[in-house]
C-alpha cells in the first residue's frame, strides 16, 4: 500500500512491475524481501515480455541500493527469449531523478528508457 514515504509496488505475473511515488524505503522495511521474493519465482517462469515501470518523486539512497539489486536479477529472463524494457519516467526538468536513472541504468547494465513527462 503506497504512503506519504512509500512507493506503490504493482508486481504482475503477466510482466510488469511497477514502482511509482515516493521512494522513502529504509532498511527496516519488509518492502524490499518481498519484491525480491517476487521476482525470484517470477524469473523462474517469466511472461514474453517484462516491462518494468519506474516513476519516482523521490528516491532515497536505500531506494536506490535496493533497485539496483532488484532490477540486477531481471536479465535471467534474457536467455528464455524474453523480452525485457525498463522505462524510466521523469518530470521534465528533474535532473536528479534522471540522473539516479541514469546512475541505475549503468550499475546494472541494462539501457533503460527514459521518458519525461509534463
Amino acid at each position: 500500500m503506497p504512503t506519504d514515504k512509500s512507493p506503490e509496488v504493482i508486481l504482475s505475473p503477466d510482466g510488469v512491475i511497477m514502482m511509482k511515488g515516493r521512494g522513502f524505503i529504509y532498511s527496516n522495511s519488509d518492502i524490499p524481501q518481498k519484491i525480491s521474493e517476487w521476482i525470484d519465482a517470477y524469473v523462474l517462469d517469466p511472461g514474453e515480455n517484462t516491462c518494468v515501470i519506474i516513476s519516482f518523486e523521490y528516491i532515497n539512497s536505500f531506494t536506490t541500493i535496493t533497485l539496483i539489486a532488484l532490477l540486477r536479477k531481471l536479465p535471467r529472463v534474457i536467455p528464455m527469449n524474453k523480452k525485457l524494457v525498463i522505462q524510466w519516467y521523469y518530470e521534465d526538468g528533474d535532473h536528479d531523478i534522471l540522473e539516479r536513472g541514469e546512475h541505475i541504468s549503468s550499475a546494472v547494465n541494462i539501457p533503460f528508457e527514459f521518458i519525461k513527462t509534463k
